[in-house]
């Protein structure tokens, strides 16, 4: 969160409950349950999962999605434990410690790979640390990076949740160079976490059962193809004429487009009117005299 809103008449809350107010006065509407502790001690972790079971919006069912937007290892390893023995899918997210790159992941258990089936995931900063690490200066203070990871998160849940367009399942941003580099990473069947390998387990049986489908080709039918009396379809223009009025299309990367393009100048020969230095005055009064 890292200050993006919190306020100075906030002082001396909690950080759940100055959010907690917050969002409530951006929107009232929503529901919100908000509980202050730590989730790797054994009490809280058994009632984080017991809220992760029984706390969605209808009493006594599952929460659709779990966000992690910890800051720590432990407390990512917590939650990865809680939804690989619940089978609960969940977004894991976060910001590297020099501020400049962060990531997110879609992670379903037994399908892709878990917080603890490899090393976790860092974009390269490809940056010295000693230019970002200053004395009096706190070098992960950089809200703009955690305002981008956020947004990129919530844009990642908002398709998974509306089944709209393509869910990223990893997604980093290095802030240094503009780059996102996506993956995906199958789950590890050597991974330390039992309930993981179990995950991946019944993963493999329900693929297994699911009924294999198989993929047809049809040829689109021709409609008209005799064409009896000689219809045609012709340009009234030519392709050079086309290219000129639509101008030159620019060498771009892939996924980028131009919105429109300049129509290319005509400077073919023709009567023009010459240039001079009398007053529009002048030229009416010739005018009148023709």
């Amino acid at each position: 969160m890292n200050r993006l809103f919190f306020q100075p008449h906030q002082a001396g809350l909690s950080k759940v409950e100055a959010a907690e107010h917050t969002l409530r006065n951006i929107n009232p509407d929503v529901s919100f349950e908000t509980h202050n502790y730590n989730i790797t001690t054994m009490d809280n972790f058994t009632h984080f999962m017991d809220r992760i079971s029984y706390g969605g919006l209808e009493e006594g069912m599952p929460v659709d999605l779990v966000l992690s937007c910890v800051d720590n290892f432990e407390a990512r390893m917590a939650i990865n434990t809680a939804c690989n023995e619940l089978g609960q899918i969940w977004m894991e997210s976060g910001v590297s410690e020099n501020a400049v790159s962060g990531h997110i992941q879609l992670i379903i258990p037994g399908e892709t790979a878990c917080f603890a089936c490899a090393p976790p995931l860092v974009v390269a900063a490809n940056i010295d640390e000693k230019t970002l690490k200053r004395e009096g200066v706190c070098a992960a203070s950089l809200p703009t990076t955690m305002g981008v990871v956020a947004g990129i998160l919530v844009q990642n849940v908002l398709k998974y949740l509306l089944k709209f367009g393509t869910v990223s399942y990893y997604l980093g941003y290095n802030a240094m160079q503009d780059f996102f580099p996506t993956m995906t990473m199958k789950a590890n069947p050597q991974c330390n976490d039992r309930h993981c390998r179990r995950q991946q387990e019944e993963y493999k049986k329900k693929e297994a059962e699911r009924p294999k489908v198989e993929v047809v080709e049809e040829e689109e039918e021709v409609v008209h193809e005799d064409n009896e009396w000689g219809i045609e379809l012709v340009s009234e223009v030519t392709d050079a004429e086309l290219q000129a009025a639509s101008g030159t299309m620019p060498d771009l990367p892939e996924g980028i487009t131009v919105a429109y393009t300049i129509p290319t100048e005509d400077t073919a020969s023709g009567a023009t009117v010459e240039e001079t230095e009398q007053s529009l005055e002048d030229l009416m009064a010739q005018m009148r005299k023709l």
